[in-house]
């Protein structure tokens, strides 16, 4: 048994499918044929165009046109003859094998194309890499794994899953997966959760431990991982696979009942995702609005920017699904972990805390105007609220909201309608938002709580670094004092505050985020009907009786154990 962290509930019996990056090195070597080596370059090519068809069909017929039109462009790429005919001239003219021709030219186009001021040339340059590494790994004999390809029951293994993998995952076959690195927080898990497949991360040896094919259980309620278990193992995981879908039907009862505490005061439960086909899930469920919509899912596996009418059909879908329940939207949060090939983000030290969400979209106008075009353009067809991310300052938000304004009144002079109720709020991500909330909140419509960054910029520990993992303490008596400090400071202004971070869902902190004053708790669509269920046996007037207690304890232990002891 391999122990790792829940990241998603549920239980997975299936085929491993491990989604390995290979490895594609090689020795270089002179050759004596080269007439050899342009038939294996050849072959590679012919047989990189096949996959890449298949994967056109899969993604056109499961995801649409444009996100399939990433992989006709690197078809033109293997057509190219300025391309191809450059790798045959260097076999033949250097004696050079077919692997060293195909790298040493395909580097060069790449550098040239990335140094080139036209954007569409410089988009080119990633066609050519993902293209290049691709027939390279053809050439070695190495098998490249392609998740969008699955068509049969699996449970993915893999290091880790990048959003865009995730995003290629077929829900149909795809049943649970594992990783060796990851938290609960990590985007891994977030989409796991959102998947409603079960998960387990940070196991640190599941790729090492599990081979392509075999059987695997992924126990997402324990945060175990049995590889190619016993039939008595398999038969007490079925039994507790179906204990947990009867809990499943119990939850479920709530579906349409509001949620109410036990003192009967009204709570908002909301839900986060990532693109308009997770709506169903929040309506499944019983969501009561879309707490966080993770707008860059749009950007990602894409060769290029989304237009401005792309966005808008999104966007409308959502809040059409949703009908009249509000629906808030955060805009484009791109950078830390959250990579867009195309938009050629520099490399940097610390990505968290550098170049990303808000201050990207300030530094590059052209892009936050058309999503803040397409957002108001959609307004109104139903209820929707916007939220700008990682807002350190109050002139960030000045800024950011200006700019939404002047979009607002363009459309307005093109005779396009917008909906004139739209609440304008910011996530509460950054230390120093938090500590001047009083500030804010008298020019916010609303705050989101994002405790995902919030408690790793607190606390100073990279929620992805496993070394100081004991550090990310969601209970901390520091991370509730600043919440307590952002909620007070918006009752006091007569505004709403949200969480759309993952504590919103987690157990041990509901009481106490109950008891601190929070208005909307926004979460994975999967942890609804549990938090719910819960919220129903709380009181709200005893949980905020407890408030300066929580708020003068030490350490997270103390918490843990005075939510226990008062919940019990």
């Amino acid at each position: 048994m391999i122990q790792g962290i829940a990241a998603s509930s549920g239980i997975a019996i299936a085929k491993a499918y491990q989604l390995v990056t290979p490895e594609l090195t090689y020795e270089k070597k002179s050759i004596d044929n080269p007439n050899t080596e342009i038939e294996r370059l050849e072959k590679a090519l012919e047989t990189a165009k096949q996959e890449l068809e298949k994967i056109r069909e899969h993604t056109k017929k499961e995801m649409g046109d444009e996100h399939a039109q990433i992989f006709s462009a690197h078809l033109l790429v293997l057509d190219d003859p300025e391309l191809v005919n450059p790798i045959k001239d260097k076999i033949t003219g250097e004696n050079v094998m077919a692997e060293a021709a195909l790298e040493e030219t395909t580097n060069m186009f790449i550098d040239m194309f990335k140094n080139m001021d036209n954007e569409y040339m410089r988009e080119r340059a990633a066609d050519i890499q993902d293209v290049a590494k691709r027939v390279l790994a053809h050439l070695l004999g190495v098998t490249v794994p392609n998740p969008a390809l699955i068509d049969e029951e699996v449970i993915v293994i893999a290091n880790d899953l990048t959003p865009s993998d995730t995003a290629q995952l077929n829900r149909q076959f795809v049943l649970g997966f594992a990783t060796d690195i990851g938290g609960r927080t990590s985007h891994s898990a977030i989409m796991a959760r959102s998947m409603e497949i079960p998960a387990v991360v940070g196991t640190k040896e599941i790729t090492d431990a599990v081979k392509q094919d075999d059987m695997v259980i992924v126990d997402g309620i324990e945060g175990n991982v049995i590889v190619n278990p016993s039939e008595d193992e398999i038969a007490v995981y079925k039994e507790k696979q179906a204990n947990f879908e009867k809990q499943k039907e119990e939850w479920a009862k709530l579906k349409d009942e509001p949620t109410i505490t036990a003192d009967k005061e009204q709570v908002e439960l909301a839900a986060n995702i990532g693109t308009p086909d997770d709506v169903d899930g929040v309506i499944a469920n019983g969501g009561e609005g879309v707490g966080l919509y993770r707008t860059e899912f749009l950007y990602m596996g894409k060769s290029q920017l989304p237009t401005e009418d792309e966005q808008y059909d999104a966007y409308k879908k959502v809040l059409e699904k949703m009908e009249d329940k509000p629906v808030v939207v955060r805009t484009l949060d791109v950078g830390g972990d959250k990579e867009i090939s195309y938009l050629d983000l520099p490399e940097e030290l610390n990505p968290f805390l550098g170049f990303r969400a808000i201050r990207f979209c300030l530094e590059n106008e052209d892009v936050f105007r058309t999503q803040l075009r397409a957002l108001l353009r959609a307004s109104v067809h139903g209820n929707l609220k916007i939220m700008f991310p990682m807002i350190a300052t109050l002139e960030e938000f000045r800024q950011a909201k200006g700019i939404l304004l002047d979009e607002k009144q363009n459309l307005k002079n093109e005779d396009k309608s917008v909906s004139d109720n739209i609440e304008v709020g910011i996530m509460v991500e950054i230390p120093s938002t938090a500590v001047i909330a009083k500030q804010f909140a008298k020019e916010v419509d609303f705050f989101s709580i994002g405790t995902n960054d919030l408690i790793q910029y607190t606390m100073a520990a990279d929620r992805m670094n496993e070394r100081v993992s004991y550090l990310y303490q969601p209970y901390h008596p520091a991370i509730l004092n600043l919440i307590s400090t952002v909620i007070d400071a918006a009752h006091a202004e007569g505004k709403w505050t949200g969480m759309c971070g993952e504590m919103a869902g987690d157990s041990i902190a509901i009481p106490a985020l109950l008891g601190l004053g929070l208005d909307e708790f926004s979460m994975s669509s999967t942890s609804i009907l549990p938090a719910r269920t819960q919220l129903r046996g709380l009181s709200k007037e005893k949980m905020a009786s407890y408030k300066d207690k929580l708020l003068s304890m030490g350490s997270t232990e103390e918490v843990i154990e005075f939510v226990k002891e008062k919940t019990e």
